[in-house]
């Protein structure tokens, strides 16, 4: 039985879509993991740093969830926290870059991405060019 979805749009966990859920899963549980862990350990050497990757792993798992969901709200959640990414990774990736003072560890986002081979800089233009891409069926 094919998956409901909103009249108009088709499901974005479909096809590549699949890949790119699985994507977002794996970089949920990575930043998400090592937040925990930097948070838990040593927390007091770079406070802003580990917020960020902690905000980070966060975001991850709302583009999870919302990219895997079916139905407008899904849709919008993914929408949503694509473009946060987005956003997050840029700012950060520039602070990072030319105030490196101010972020004595790395985040995820830290200097666009680099430490992930740049996957954080890229996933989120995917991401809205797939949400882009299954708006509208035909």
């Amino acid at each position: 039985m094919p998956e409901p979805h909103t009249p108009g749009s088709r499901a974005t966990a479909t096809g590549p879509g699949r890949i790119l859920i699985a994507v977002y899963g794996v970089f949920a549980l990575s930043a998400s993991a090592r937040a925990g862990v930097q948070i838990a350990e040593r927390f007091g050497e770079a406070p802003l740093a580990y917020s960020l990757s902690a905000l980070a792993g966060f975001v991850y798992i709302l583009a999870t969830v919302g990219l895997a969901g079916t139905g407008p709200g899904f849709r919008r959640l993914a929408l949503s926290a694509v473009v946060f990414e987005l956003v997050g990774v840029l700012a950060v990736g520039a602070f990072t870059t030319f105030v490196p003072a101010d972020f004595p560890r790395e985040t995820v986002w830290s200097h666009f991405g680099a430490g992930y081979g740049f996957v954080p800089l890229v996933l989120p233009f995917v991401g809205l060019w797939w949400l882009r891409r299954t708006s509208r069926t035909g």
